[in-house]
């Protein structure tokens, strides 16, 4: 299940956010993630509840904590940032409840230079724990994301998907798993494939671009044909967010990712 996002159909669906959707829908796709869930008010999360619904469309990620994930708030074991993204964590499980969503992305801060990985990698998995507590109650699921440190991210805690493997089998929990990123891991790690096999128990849920450019399927070097044929040959029955942008504007371009999408997909 492919899942745009708002702005991929603006030009073929009109100005009007949740008729990219209903588009959507008609194109064939069934489900679509919104990163900003979490901060649009609760009477625009339930009427896109009510039109995904109309759809048939499943509802994919959005962003447990903005704030959080952009500095060393996991990493420090600081009390203040650990209420702080566990209050956000609480508030995420309201917006998963208004719009039906199961799986939150989670990115677990940035790393500092004046304390052993091994003491900030405890301090992660500590965190994590009290949040996948939080999580667990409600049958909800927070998938980790690595995130390129050579173009995108420098200085992020976790980049690798050894690494999330990792925190992931520490924390233990079946609300803690990978958002496994294939175009950020195209860039810090390639090895597509074996990592996937390797890390396959803690997968959750994919992120979709191209790399160079992060666009749709096809314009980059990563043979998505060959990759989303293995992921369903592996079984995977949960969605694949298209969190990336377009190569082309205007309405070719929506076009444009229409067409990508269905030769990627002829596996």
């Amino acid at each position: 299940r492919y899942a745009p996002h708002f702005g991929m159909f603006s030009n073929l669906a009109g100005g009007d956010r949740l008729d990219e959707i209903r588009f959507a829908a008609d194109q064939g796709f069934t489900a679509w993630e919104h990163n900003g869930m979490a901060g649009e008010t609760p009477e625009f999360q339930d009427e896109f509840a009510r039109v995904m619904d109309q759809c048939g469309m499943a509802m994919g990620v959005f962003v447990v904590s903005m704030e959080t994930a952009w500095g060393p708030h996991f990493v420090r074991g600081a009390a203040e940032s650990r209420e702080k993204f566990l209050a956000d964590c609480r508030k995420a499980v309201e917006v998963a409840g208004r719009v039906d969503a199961k799986w939150m992305t989670v990115v677990p801060g940035t790393r500092v230079p004046n304390l052993e990985m091994g003491y900030q990698t405890a301090n992660v998995v500590d965190q994590l724990r009290a949040a996948a507590e939080i999580f667990e109650t409600h049958g909800l699921v927070m998938v980790l994301e690595p995130l390129n440190p050579w173009r995108d991210h420098p200085d992020m805690f976790l980049s690798k998907i050894p690494q999330a493997y990792e925190v992931c089998r520490a924390v233990d929990s079946p609300s803690c798993k990978i958002l496994f990123d294939i175009y950020h891991q195209q860039i810090t790690e390639g090895n597509l494939i074996p990592n996937m096999n390797l890390a396959w128990s803690e997968i959750a849920y994919f992120q979709i671009g191209d790399n160079p450019g992060r666009n749709e399927p096809g314009t980059g070097e990563i043979n998505y044909r060959n990759v989303f044929g293995h992921i369903h040959a592996k079984g995977f029955d949960g969605i694949m967010g298209m969190e990336h942008g377009k190569s082309k504007g205007g309405a070719e371009g929506d076009q444009a990712l229409l067409e990508a999408y269905r030769k990627a997909d002829g596996f």
